[in-house]
């Protein structure tokens, strides 16, 4: 073997690493679950392909007992990892989905897009956009999934995602806003310790720092991974407050929660704000004063 082959090309311990010849060892989110009837948690789940050639796919979870004339809210789950880790089959997520599927009673998809480095940003938005769209063809009652046909309320309709996952939830309701979801309207969005950057211009009068570039310079590393043709700080993929479109944001409500040792916590907080004050939304905040970092609320469920 080439000697540089193995060399490191990117190291994010303990989560990824990265080689020249482009081979990547991920050390999270690798493991799958398959689908069952839990008769503990009271929850189904099934794994569909949406579109196969891409490798886009997703798990479906259903309370076991269920009505059938029952519609139940329906949750669309983007997954957290950075963008370049996890997926609904593992532990963490499978879990995590699960909990919220039998304490919520609702339905829930969760998406498997495609990971960057391989796949680099905006593959798994593109991916993701592509199963939100199949998802909310089943409005009408004639997808080609049962258990969306017959048990979801297309009247109540959520996005949600962790880290990289609010990011791309905040994204696809951002276009949803703009080319519509075959007649869905959203009834809110849900970001968990969402995944974004701002410009220090856009930065308050008291000095509420912390710019994706200067305060922090891992996370710009780590989006540069994952995005290598990023315009920059400017790129409303990691910037909303740069988005010329996010005054059509396809909902009237967001949820926004940070925890208080997460390195991204004021981006956080700074996004609901300007949500507030130039989008006009309803914007809920929640605060995790338990000293957690970055998703680890999720961890509960391994």
């Amino acid at each position: 073997m080439d000697p540089k082959a193995t060399e490191i090309a990117h190291d994010f311990p303990p989560f990824l690493r990265a080689y020249t010849d482009g081979r990547v060892e991920r050390f999270f989110g690798t493991d799958v679950v398959p689908p069952s009837v839990d008769s503990e948690t009271g929850v189904s789940t099934k794994d569909v392909a949406i579109a196969p050639e891409r490798g886009v796919s997703a798990r479906i979870f259903k309370p076991n007992t269920i009505n059938p004339d029952q519609k139940l809210p329906l949750l669309i789950y983007y997954h957290g990892g950075a963008l370049c880790l996890g997926s609904p089959y593992c532990t963490i997520y499978h879990n995590y989905v699960t909990s919220l599927v039998a304490e919520a009673n609702i339905i829930a998809v969760s998406v498997d897009y495609r990971l960057a480095p391989e796949h680099p940003v905006p593959v798994p938005h593109e991916d993701s956009w592509a199963a939100t769209q199949w998802v909310v063809s089943h409005s009408l009652g004639q997808g080609p999934e049962a258990w969306l046909n017959d048990h979801s309320d297309f009247k109540r309709v959520f996005l949600a995602g962790d880290s990289g996952g609010a990011n791309i939830a905040h994204n696809m309701a951002a276009r949803a806003g703009v080319e519509g979801l075959g007649g869905v309207k959203l009834s809110g969005i849900c970001l968990l310790h969402p995944y974004f950057g701002r410009r220090e211009a856009d930065c308050d009068s008291r000095g509420d720092g912390d710019s994706l570039v200067d305060k922090k310079p891992g996370v710009d590393n780590r989006w540069l991974f994952v995005c290598p043709t990023t315009s920059g700080i400017n790129d409303p993929i990691i910037n909303p407050a740069a988005d010329q479109n996010l005054r059509k944001l396809g909902c009237s409500k967001v949820l926004v929660c940070v925890a208080e040792k997460d390195g991204l916590r004021k981006r956080g907080w700074f996004i609901m704000r300007y949500w507030v004050k130039v989008v006009g939304v309803g914007v809920g905040d929640c605060g995790d004063g338990r000293r957690r970092s970055c998703v680890l609320f999720v961890q509960a469920w391994l």
